[in-house]
């Protein structure tokens, strides 16, 4: 008798990343990607970070080898703290968050903590894939909240919330992933005033934030919760260090109620007891270190520039058959064909004469917990050279 395994029923509701299959498309020679959305390796402090782990080995190697504690490493605690306390996020200590492997993991804990099946989770629409599948392991149901250039229409949201009473709201209101859109900030206001209003929790995601071409973006919503009183009693906040620093550290944090931080934290140490100790403390000696300020400015100057070559050439190139809003910040071009003279306006059929022209982008759809817009996509400039984006716009002018 052949043997089925028993898998169970919750992965019915997830299926494999449409990103992580096209990279299977990627290993033809000369393909120029646009699909990923990583940080430029060549960008990552490597000196900063090797100054970190000789400091992490030097000053404390026990704390930095040994086991620790599931909320994660002091020292990195308190130092992630003074990062977000340098960004406006007033009176967070080190014991008001735990430290996560990426803030990946800080999804999957919230998934754990806080939905049961069928229960009602709003997001964007479009939002972050990973987060579509996370929340759908666990049994949500997803709604979508439209977005626009300015970030989630919270008129609409609002009346979303009325309407499904959902668990809570997951937003990521700066340079989201990936409509690259950065909510303004009577928009953050009217969130965190919704939140108190209807008493719903409210997940603010945050990898992107500090990557801003020009001006920096609104204060986030965890440093604007001060003015709204009863608000950060009904706020979590995830952040990130992979796409300003490195993924390969895999170090993340949640910011939350006390008790959330507490079920989390249990739910951690079932799944892998606490975050390398080791990453941990290279990230804490980092920080202290103080070379974050010049590290950011410096992604910063190569993706704003990396951003305008992109932007300048799909207008030159695609002309009116693209629209799109030049990001602000962030890793992405989020934008939607028009179908102007007779093009393709299917982003999945335009993706597939992409690749025969040797380039790769990811059509919109997946990003859409329902009715998906057919005719967008995600271009991803962080980690193209200026004269292969040139040349890769080019080849998507000709797959047109």
């Amino acid at each position: 008798m052949s043997f089925t395994v028993p898998f169970a029923d919750r992965l019915n509701n997830v299926e494999t990343s449409a990103i992580r299959e096209l990279f299977k498309l990627l290993g033809k020679p000369g393909i120029i990607s646009f699909a990923g959305g990583f940080p430029d390796s060549a960008l990552f402090d490597v000196e900063g970070i090797r100054e970190a782990v000789n400091a992490a080995l030097t000053e404390e190697a026990g704390g930095a080898l040994q086991y620790g504690a599931t909320e994660g490493y002091q020292p990195l605690r308190e130092q992630l703290a003074a990062f977000m306390g340098s960004k406006g996020a007033q009176g967070v200590s080190g014991n008001d968050l735990i430290v996560t492997t990426g803030s990946q993991q800080a999804l999957d804990l919230l998934g754990k903590t806080l939905i049961s099946p069928g229960d009602k989770v709003i997001v964007e629409g479009p939002t972050f894939l990973a987060t579509i599948q996370c929340f759908r392991l666990y049994g949500a149901q997803l709604i979508s909240a439209p977005v626009d250039g300015d970030g989630v229409q919270t008129d609409v949201l609002e009346k979303l919330i009325e309407q499904h009473k959902p668990k809570f709201v997951y937003l990521i209101p700066t340079f989201g992933n990936p409509s690259g859109a950065m909510l303004s900030q009577a928009r953050r206001q009217r969130v965190l005033e919704m939140a108190v209003k209807h008493n719903t929790l409210i997940v603010e995601d945050d990898p992107y934030g500090d990557l801003y071409f020009a001006d920096a973006p609104p204060p986030s919503l965890l440093a604007l919760s001060s003015t709204v009183p009863g608000s950060r009693d009904r706020l979590v906040h995830c952040g990130s260090l992979s796409k300003v620093l490195s993924p390969g550290l895999r170090v993340g944090w949640m910011v939350g109620p006390a008790d959330l931080l507490a079920k989390a934290t249990m739910c951690k140490q079932f799944s892998d007891a606490h975050t390398s100790t080791f990453a941990q403390s290279t990230a804490a000696q980092y920080l202290k270190a103080g070379r974050m300020p010049a590290t950011l400015a410096r992604v910063r100057q190569v993706y704003a520039e990396r951003a305008t070559t992109m932007g300048n050439a799909l207008r030159r190139e695609l002309g009116d058959a693209i629209s799109f809003v030049q990001p602000q910040g962030g890793l992405f071009v989020w934008a939607r064909l028009t179908g102007a003279g007779g093009k393709v306006k299917d982003g999945g059929e335009f993706a597939k004469r992409a690749i025969d022209k040797g380039v790769a982008f990811v059509p919109g759809a997946p990003f859409y917990a329902g009715q998906p817009d057919l005719s967008t996509l995600r271009l991803s400039f962080a980690t193209v050279g200026l004269d292969k984006i040139e040349e890769g716009v080019g080849r998507l002018a000709q797959a047109l």
